[in-house]
């Protein structure tokens, strides 16, 4: 007998019987909230009721008998029915087969008997609704998880897989279902390209659970290769017996893709320690190159100039001046190096940022170079309007980038040519901006510009009457112009070649 009552509806259409059944199931402890004596009273009284149990005669009066009402009933309730009936006919038997009855009960029966017959039903039906419960909530696990999943029996057939599987191996369940396992999951080896059947007899045998220890390529069934990481289990009965097997696997195309970014990343890392101790190695060779040669070259200098100034012949007098010359050449290139390795490697060079009266420090930085002008014959224009407001910057880096933008103009510009400096200030913007520009009539032409700011770099074929210098110097001026946090600008047309120097106040941090 149950700890909670049970009801139990009765179908019978022998008022006698029915209510004997009654008394019988209300002795045992259940409840009969309703007795149906036809079969449509019994479909009408199930679905208001909707009891645990239904005792059914499966003769009944009328044109629908008991298995006709059970199907019905079966078509709207998942409960369990109980057959009761005086025929055994192996038609009536098929027929109610059919409908999976919970019990089949012969009149006439014993008290036990029936008390039996209704326990085992509702046992059997707990269990059965649970088992169906757990089935649905393991085919919504499966069904739902990322990972690829197919199982197999002892043969090797596939008995199941999921939407994941369908799409990897782009077979669908309904045709793979029946087909040898190998056949669908069909996987090579990553790296040699050599079939390789995960060893299913392993598995089916001896129940080994088999993880891959090697990359593996799903070959899917449009000839698309993906790379998976696959295990395989043994499914096993109640006895423990190994009834088939399960394979679990998944796309590892991303994992492998981050593995790949973040090798290289590391690599790039190691590449960016190697040039920094390169660097760091430079660094300190060019200050040692410096050191021992600015030494050698400030002694020469002095005995030069010591002999220069003794009585020599004009023949010797011509050689002095010219390794004079030479010195100073090299002490340029010096210099130029060891400023342009501070500025590359510590961003800046010293800043003392002051206030300038441009009215003033432009024609002072132009005025040496007029007269340089002048000795080659060259015109050197300087339209400076009135009334410029002053700029916030660095007197010793913006002489610096106007003397080396000059110098090449000097240098760069035939006899008679014109070289014109203009100043600027646009003071509409949101930011005013003082603009100089040092145009020369000389052409670069278009495929030399984008490497005139490039170290060591000259121009091909050019006239230079002076000194070719370091070929550090625009290299330099870039370098600059970005310390003051300006910009800096070249074109040629026309005959002529600009350069623009646009400049703000000083930012200080």
């Amino acid at each position: 007998m149950t700890n909670t009552p049970i009801n139990i509806v009765i179908v019978e259409d022998e008022a006698i019987v029915a209510k004997d059944l009654r008394n019988r199931l209300q002795k045992f402890g259940y409840t009969v909230p309703a007795i149906a004596h036809s079969g449509q009273e019994a479909i009408n009284k199930s679905l208001e009721i909707c009891p645990d149990l239904v005792l059914m005669d499966i003769r009944l009066k009328g044109e629908m008998d008991g298995i006709e009402a059970a199907q019905e009933i079966h078509k709207h309730l998942d409960i369990p029915i109980i057959y009761l009936t005086a025929y055994a006919d192996d038609q009536t038997l098929e027929r109610a087969k059919i409908t999976e009855p919970f019990g089949y009960l012969l009149k006439p029966f014993k008290e036990r008997e029936l008390q039996i017959n209704i326990e085992i039903a509702l046992t059997k039906y707990k269990l059965e609704k649970q088992l169906k419960t757990n089935e649905k909530w393991l085919s919504t696990l499966l069904n739902s998880i990322s990972d690829g999943v197919i199982s197999s029996d002892l043969e090797k057939l596939i008995t199941f897989m999921n939407p994941v599987a369908e799409s990897l191996t782009a077979w669908k369940q309904e045709e793979a279902f029946g087909r040898n396992l190998s056949e669908v999951f069909n996987i090579a080896h990553g790296e040699t390209q050599e079939p390789a059947e995960i060893e299913i007899t392993k598995v089916l045998q001896d129940g080994d659970i088999i993880s891959s220890l090697v990359e593996s390529v799903l070959i899917s069934k449009d000839g698309v290769e993906i790379p998976i990481d696959e295990s395989a289990a043994p499914i096993r009965d109640d006895q423990d017996r190994i009834i088939g097997m399960v394979l679990v696997f998944r796309d590892v195309t991303e994992r492998q893709e981050a593995i790949k970014v973040r090798q290289k990343q590391v690599e790039q890392e190691q590449l960016v320690a190697q040039l920094s101790e390169i660097n760091r190695l430079k660094n300190e060779f060019l200050n040692l190159f410096s050191h021992e040669l600015r030494s050698p070259l400030s002694n020469m200098k002095v005995i030069i100039q010591m002999l220069q100034l003794s009585l020599i012949s004009p023949e010797n007098q011509r050689y002095l001046d010219m390794l004079a010359d030479e010195c100073d050449r090299e002490m340029r290139l010096i210099n130029d190096l060891l400023d342009l390795q501070r500025l590359e490697t510590e961003g800046s060079l010293l800043i003392n940022p002051d206030v300038l009266v441009l009215e003033q420090f432009i024609p002072w930085v132009v005025s040496p170079f007029q007269v340089r002008a002048q000795e080659h014959q060259q015109t050197l224009q300087l339209n400076l309007p009135s009334n410029l407001p002053t700029l916030l910057s660095d007197p010793t880096s913006l002489e610096r980038i106007l003397g080396e933008l000059l110098n090449n103009a000097c240098k760069y510009t035939p006899t008679g040519g014109m070289i014109i400096v203009n100043v600027e200030h646009n003071s509409g913007e949101i930011a005013p901006k003082t603009v100089i520009t040092i145009r020369n009539s000389v052409e670069i032409p278009t495929a030399e510009l984008p490497q005139i700011f490039n170290k060591f770099y000259r121009l091909p074929n050019a006239d230079i009457r002076n000194q070719g210098g370091t070929g550090l110097g625009l290299s330099i001026v870039q370098k600059l112009v970005e310390q003051l946090q300006g910009i800096i600008q070249v074109e040629s047309s026309a005959g002529w070649t600009t350069f623009r120097v646009i400049l703000s106040d000083l930012v200080i941090p």
